[in-house]
């Protein structure tokens, strides 16, 4: 099982300097979907064709365009985010995803605070992206799938390969404790399985057939 742990990554300083980002996992050309991030920079932005990260939001602001690219912003810590898209004000808040176009002209206010947010951008015609909000169970685990990314939002969680896993006989077989933001890459091979009590996000990158 491949575990992105949250508190490993390195915090990237927006170029506006209103936040910090964490990039979770992305795609740049010939790299593995689900990588864990590889210290990406600032300069870096636009260079994938799709990126999971969580964003620490500390002040309003413009947010960079994105050409080309379609967003999905879910506030995962905090009551609301006042997002603009293209002149147009949406109230965000936590645990409701909101799909809007990376090259439009977007900036957010904080009427209630700092927020956090799950940003997921992919690239338009190569990459269709999704997130969702599940609520996690202690007797019905919750499958993480090829890409997929389940990252954990709230509670307390443990992942365990699933059966695919267990009839190979490797000694990963324990539950392994997630910790808050902590992720888990999807497989086919050894279907990860999530069991716990709290809320998990599941972000789906899905290639766009050409």
């Amino acid at each position: 099982m491949q575990i992105i742990r949250f508190a490993d990554l390195k915090p990237q300083p927006w170029r506006n300097g209103g936040g910090v980002t964490r990039e979770l996992a992305s795609h740049r050309g010939g790299a593995s979907a689900g990588a864990a991030s590889s210290g990406a920079t600032a300069s870096d932005d636009g260079a994938w064709d799709w990126r999971v990260s969580i964003a620490d939001v500390t002040s309003a602001g413009d947010y960079s365009p994105f050409p080309g690219m379609e967003r999905v912003l879910t506030v995962v810590e905090g009551e609301l985010l006042l997002l603009a898209v293209d002149g147009t004000e949406h109230p965000l808040e936590k645990y409701r995803p909101f799909r809007f176009p990376g090259g439009a002209a977007s900036s957010s206010a904080l009427p209630t605070g700092d927020v956090r947010n799950l940003n997921v951008i992919a690239r338009e015609g190569a990459f269709k992206a999704y997130t969702s909000i599940v609520e996690l169970s202690k007797k019905r685990a919750h499958p993480v799938f090829e890409g997929q990314l389940g990252i954990l939002l709230q509670g307390q969680a443990a992942v365990s390969p699933g059966n695919a896993g267990q009839e190979s006989g490797g000694q990963d077989s324990a539950p392994v404790a997630l910790g808050r933001y902590d992720s888990v890459v999807g497989s086919d091979s050894q279907m990860p399985e999530i069991l716990g009590r709290g809320f998990l996000a599941v972000v789906s990158i899905d290639p766009v057939a050409g």
